[in-house]
């Protein structure tokens, strides 16, 4: 998201007004999508998010950061990944969603 990104909340009645009088921004010709069928539903399962990531702050020596960091954008993400595995490895198991 940009810094000038503007996030606008609207109810479904405000929608549904929107759209009666012509202001949706959905196009007229957009196809609609097929029926999903039982069979779908039968075998949907249900994702839950993960859990919340908490803050922390951590020492780490700067070579270790300095190497991350030159990875490219996405190092703490990479940090944790790598905490992951180490974890996952100890506990002798992956996670059960993945």
């Amino acid at each position: 998201m940009t810094e000038n990104a503007i996030i606008k909340k609207f109810s479904l009645d405000e929608i549904e007004t929107a759209r009666a009088r012509g202001e949706s921004e959905t196009r007229a010709d957009a196809p609609e999508a097929e029926p999903l069928g039982e069979e779908f539903w039968a075998h949907a399962v249900r994702v839950r998010p993960r859990e919340r990531k908490a803050s922390v702050h951590l020492r780490v020596d700067a070579d270790v950061l300095d190497w991350f960091k030159a990875q490219g954008p996405g190092h703490l993400t990479r940090m944790n990944a790598v905490l992951r595995a180490y974890f996952e490895a100890m506990r002798g198991g992956a996670r059960p969603s993945e």
